[in-house]
């Protein structure tokens, strides 16, 4: 089976919130489509072991906002590789709460929908949740970001939990280095030397090798011992 057929579907990037009682979640999502027009009824794909899994298993509730292409992927890893169990994603994001009292993200939005649930088909590692749209609001005229945006300019993979994850998936497509590039193995956010990372003090044209022990991942965290050559 050539899987890199699976890769010509598109997809757009989105962040997914639910909860009630005070206790909210937000993850990154690129399986979100619309299933009917009248009523406006939407479905989302999400993994079992996720925290908004349980969340939305609980409250039957859900937000998706829909990302735009100047989202940063500092902001992308906050909601798609660090876990709501561990980190409050919503603390220092700017929200709103409107008909579900479910969190939306506002913060690089182009567009929300708030739904509720009807249904869910249980897919193995993954939940289809099926639900009606009760309310809908556009944020900007900023272009949405699909998913292959977010792979091939901003060089971002997919997490393992995501439904496009596979190991099979090929490595974002980087420009020749003069020093040797470095990708982390959590996130798959690559270093290129001649960029640095000037937000977290490494100048450009520093060589992964010159980097402080102490830097972590811009867009995970993760410790510079988790990067890898990039081959």
């Amino acid at each position: 089976m050539n899987r890199s057929a699976l890769h010509k579907i598109s997809y757009g990037l989105y962040v997914v919130t639910s909860g009630q009682d005070g206790k909210f979640n937000g993850q990154i999502a690129n399986s979100m489509f619309q299933v009917t027009s009248n009523p406006a009824t939407v479905a989302i794909s999400i993994n079992k072991e996720n925290y908004t899994h349980e969340l939305i298993k609980l409250s039957r509730k859900f937000v998706v906002s829909i990302l735009s292409e100047e989202a940063p992927m500092t902001f992308i890893g906050l909601f798609g590789f660090k876990s709501g169990r561990d980190v409050n994603k919503l603390q220092n994001v700017k929200t709103k709460t409107a008909v579900t009292q479910v969190p939306v993200v506002l913060d690089h939005t182009v567009s929300y929908l708030e739904v509720e649930v009807d249904s869910e088909m249980d897919c193995g590692t993954h939940t289809i949740f099926v639900g009606r749209i009760v309310e809908c609001d556009v944020v900007s005229d900023a272009v949405p970001m699909t998913y292959a945006y977010y792979q091939k300019v901003k060089g971002g993979k997919s997490p393992k939990t995501a439904p496009t994850y596979s190991k099979e998936e090929p490595a974002a497509a980087v420009k020749p280095q003069t020093a040797a590039s470095y990708v982390c193995s959590v996130c798959g956010y690559v270093y290129e030397p001649a960029k640095g990372d000037p937000d977290n003090g490494i100048a450009a044209g520093t060589p992964f090798e010159d980097v402080p022990d102490s830097w972590t991942c811009p867009v995970c965290g993760a410790d510079k011992s988790k990067f890898e050559i990039e081959k």
